[in-house]
């Protein structure tokens, strides 16, 4: 017998061992032997869980914390299906769902997963680059990018290419894996900690008690500011609308199409089956819903505690502007806007404009080619070049001070502004800069690291290879590929951006719902299933819980569609539901004549 039968042998020996204990003395050996849970961990702390949660502290402070962990929950349901199913069955999914349930759900499944890892992969080079040079302080010159993205696509590619190595390659693999998530969440976790002593713990664990009301109503700190505005009724719409868009975006996103292809195919790639379903549960509780609770907590918390309800006092006083004011002048801008009509004369906004225009180019021009901390400096020298413009002083003289300070809430910040604000709390530029810095490259190279793995298995499945030959490392590769290269000459140009971002959202966002009753579909598909079929109380428990969690991501995903391509988007779903349609008939017929 091999090694790796050797080893899987062990390992159902030891699962049928504890399956005779009790449930808390099957915890050690089920976490001894976890590993895909991690790969899901991985990949949801990454970009888009930071950018979710940093705004969420803004926009609903301490009053959302109950919002991701509560759509995760639903998450690693629909996982622990597409996984029960799988382990039960011994099938890959993509060919089960083909030839059970529906080849146009299998296709667009799969497609939707890879244009996923390619697209998603190009904002987890910018995040790592970014983290490199600006909390680092390395590699921050005009070449300095290249040899970011270089440094990550070499790092993903020696790892994913280790876990194509064969069954050592896969437990190495999995301890890389687990030691970056862990070291995602102990960052966070200590950036925390750092600022406990400031922190309203009341308030944090009030935060847990789900409060739907939200979706009506905007968080109580902006309720007084709302009233005493110029425009009440228009600055309740503009928060609710943020509040809204960011709940229902949770509940479409928690769980991404890619992540439901990559938990079945890493389960098989390990030799997972029927003895592991209970260790498969608890792998999915422990590596993916832990440190996303963990992680995305500690950020919520972090940005609500320096950002809900505040606002930069230099982008409403000249004489307090900093540079960071002058980094989220053009958020505030876009936020204030719609009010400066209302305040302001045509001539003198059209002559502020042009004038401001100038100065913005000034200050580009005198900005180019210098690095963060050589900006810092000329800035120490020359105040002036960090005051906001002609423009930004008309509207201060013009537009009411209450609206100014709504406006200059609602901004959304990144990673690095709450590191810089951080600093100042904790008077520790370690804490802040480094601690928070490792967080971020750990999310940006763990997301890309599994993007490539996910990407490996798509590609195999679409060509009928085998897992871990030549073409599967080949597709592993390609996210490191368009990822690099996308985020070098692609993802900050806007129009480049709308057009591979967009599509790409909307089009996961349709298949995350479909993928969702494919797994439903299959679990109660006795020819799938066969004796594995859930029978009595547990099967309509368990239906019961999907479609609770299938309403959430279908809600969400409709919500989120609409507000970016509306008609578009709604036609794209119908011509998807059309083709599935007619491949069910047509797949029908073809049994019926058989």
């Amino acid at each position: 017998m091999s090694d790796p039968n050797d080893s899987l042998a062990a390992e159902k020996t030891l699962l049928a061992e504890a399956s005779q204990k009790p449930l808390p003395a099957r915890m050690g050996t089920y976490a001894k032997l976890s590993g895909p849970g991690w790969l899901q961990g991985a990949i949801t702390l990454g970009g888009g869980s930071l950018a979710g949660s940093l705004y969420i502290g803004v926009i609903g402070g301490y009053e959302l914390l109950w919002l991701q962990p509560l759509m995760m929950i639903f998450g690693v349901l629909m996982l622990s299906v597409i996984g029960y199913v799988t382990l039960s069955t011994g099938e890959k999914p993509f060919r089960a769902i083909n030839k059970h349930i529906n080849p146009v759900l299998g296709w667009g499944w799969l497609i939707a997963a890879m244009l996923a890892n390619l697209v998603w992969a190009m904002p987890q080079f910018s995040l790592g680059t970014a983290a490199i040079q600006q909390n680092f302080g390395i590699l921050d010159d005009d070449n300095g990018k290249y040899w970011c993205a270089l440094l990550l696509f070499v790092i993903g590619a020696a790892v994913v290419w280790s876990y194509d190595s064969g069954n050592k390659g896969v437990k190495v693999f999995e301890i890389i894996l687990k030691i970056m998530v862990a070291i995602v969440v102990v960052s966070f976790f200590g950036v925390v900690v750092a600022m406990s002593g400031s922190l309203d713990w009341g308030a944090i664990f009030t935060g847990f008690i789900p409060n739907f009301s939200l979706l009506s109503e905007p968080a109580s700190k902006f309720t007084e500011i709302i009233k005493e505005s110029s425009d009440p009724g228009y600055w309740n719409d503009v928060i609710l609308s943020s509040q809204r868009d960011r709940m229902v975006t949770a509940a479409a996103t928690a769980v991404g199409i890619n992540m439901t292809f990559l938990l079945p195919y890493s389960m098989l790639r390990k030799g997972w089956g029927r003895a592991h379903r209970g260790l498969a549960t608890f792998d999915l509780s422990l590596g993916l819903f832990l440190p996303f609770f963990l992680a995305t907590t500690c950020v919520v918390i972090a940005s609500a505690s320096q950002f809900h309800g505040k606002y930069d006092e230099g982008l409403l006083d000249a004489g307090k502007t900093t540079e960071l004011s002058s980094s989220l002048k053009g958020k505030y801008r876009k936020n204030i806007t719609p009010r400066v009509a209302e305040f302001t004369e045509e001539g003198e906004l059209k002559t502020a404009e042009e004038s401001q225009k100038t100065h913005d180019e000034t200050i580009s021009e005198e900005k180019k080619g210098l690095s963060k901390e050589e900006w810092k400096n000329k800035l120490q020298g020359n105040p002036h070049l960090a005051k906001l413009g002609p423009w930004f002083g008309l509207i201060n003289d013009k537009v009411p001070e209450v609206d100014r300070k709504i406006a200059a809430m609602l901004i959304s910040r990144d990673a690095f502004q709450l590191a810089d604000s951080l600093e100042n709390l904790t008077d520790k530029k370690a804490v802040s800069q480094t601690v928070f810095g490792i967080g971020v490259i750990g999310m940006a190279v763990s997301t890309i690291i599994i993007l490539m793995l996910i990407n490996g298995f798509t590609v195999t499945e679409m060509l009928g290879a085998e897992i871990g030959g030549m073409k599967h490392r080949i597709g592993s590769i390609l996210p490191g590929i368009t990822g690099a290269l996308g985020f070098l000459f692609l993802w900050d140009n806007a129009d480049a951006h709308f057009w591979l971002a967009v599509p790409t959202s909307v089009f996961g966002m349709v298949l995350l719902p479909i993928a969702y009753i494919t797994f439903f579909l299959m679990i109660n598909s006795k020819s799938l299933m066969g004796d594995a079929l859930p029978q009595g109380n547990k099967r309509i428990a368990l239906n019961i819980a999907m479609l609770v969690a299938l309403v959430a991501a279908t809600i969400g995903a409709g919500w989120s569609i609409w507000s970016k391509v509306q008609w578009a988007g709604v036609t794209a779903v119908g011509v998807f539901i059309l083709a599935a349609v007619v491949a069910h008939f047509l797949r029908s017929g073809r049994s019926t004549e058989k």
